[in-house]
């Protein structure tokens, strides 16, 4: 995968040739640290920086590839957090969303009914769903994709941008199904929020490869708006790759908290310069990147929809709820919880 810009603007990505990418990705699955693991063994680094610098790596190369490696990571590391030590090898995916009319049910050992919003979803080995069990807590459950019985309708899927990511609604028509860990434990465990964390980390490696290409402009003919518009965004992108190497340092020295406040800020603020970055780049380069770099296009055109993962108004209403909290209980005699 290692390569430059100069390669990277003519970069086409066939189906066949992400899957390829993917496979080898995969492949390399065990020696990817989980989340809140502590420091790794050979370096300063913590183990959660050295994850999301290999899924900020891989979403700088293709969003529509780290969207799929992201989440097997994650089904892996939710099984590992969870206890559960019989994992098998192939692509895992994890499949979260409710709200489908006819949601996805268990019956006697038995998967029934839709999952909507499922990437991946005809080249996936397994799939790590969630479902609501009869108490309305969120159960976890494993299936096999290669079962008869399972049918998958990407009609709805009009995507221009994340076009590539195989998203779709899978109904699964009574097909086996295994249940792990306890009700709730998917929402519940302290790891939910760091998985959060790494889509964030997805978000910033292609919004700083797309900031390369205004360096690399500059460079080889340098102005003074250009120079304007990369002090910008260059001074966007330093402060939120500091605060990602705080927030990883955060999760693994203190493990067991989900660390909820400081993982939304931090959400917010790659959405925010991400956002920021796809504007401000273009601005600076003109339409010419748009039109004859593949490369380039692509990111600006995946990196908005994959940002909308983020849940907007919401988050920061979550946020702001947070912040009164800590607030009112953890000042230690300061003014507030922003002051030195």
């Amino acid at each position: 995968m290692a390569t430059d810009n100069q390669a990277m603007s003519t970069l086409s990505l066939s189906d066949t040739l992400r899957y390829e990418i993917l496979k080898t990705l995969v492949s390399y699955s065990e020696n990817i640290p989980h989340p809140a693991s502590g420091m790794a063994e050979h370096s300063r680094l913590s183990n959660t920086l050295i994850r999301w610098q290999v899924l900020a790596y891989a979403a700088s190369i293709d969003l529509t590839i780290a969207k799929w490696f992201e989440s097997h990571l994650d089904a892996l590391s939710i099984l590992h957090e969870i206890g559960y030590s019989k994992v098998v090898k192939g692509l895992w995916a994890v499949w979260a969303a409710e709200g489908h009319p006819d949601p996805l049910r268990y019956e006697q050992g038995k998967a029934i009914g839709h999952k909507a919003w499922c990437s991946g979803a005809s080249m996936v080995d397994y799939a790590l769903v969630t479902y609501l069990n009869s108490n309305n807590q969120s159960q976890l459950a494993i299936i096999d994709m290669h079962q008869a019985g399972i049918e998958i309708n990407s009609s709805e899927w009009q995507a221009v941008g994340m076009q590539a990511t195989d998203t779709a609604t899978v109904k699964f028509c009574g097909v086996s199904a295994s249940l792990v860990g306890k009700e709730n434990a998917y929402l519940e465990r302290a790891g939910f929020w760091h998985g959060a964390a790494g889509v964030a980390a997805c978000w910033y490696g292609a919004a700083a490869c797309l900031a390369s290409y205004l360096t690399t402009a500059y460079q080889q003919k340098p102005n003074d708006y250009k120079a304007m518009y990369l002090g910008e965004v260059g001074t966007a992108l330093a402060v939120t790759q500091q605060y990602l190497y705080y927030v990883a340092d955060l999760i693994d020295t203190e493990p067991s908290l989900c660390h909820e406040l400081t993982i939304r800020q931090l959400r917010a603020q790659i959405e925010k310069v991400a956002r920021y970055t796809v504007e401000v780049v273009g601005q600076a380069l003109g339409a010419a990147p748009f039109c004859h770099n593949a490369h380039f296009a692509q990111l600006s055109a995946d990196l908005p929809v994959f940002i909308r993962q983020s849940h907007g108004a919401f988050d920061l209403q979550r946020i702001g709820e947070l912040t009164s909290f800590l607030h009112s209980n953890s000042t230690h005699g300061r003014a507030n919880v922003w002051q030195l």
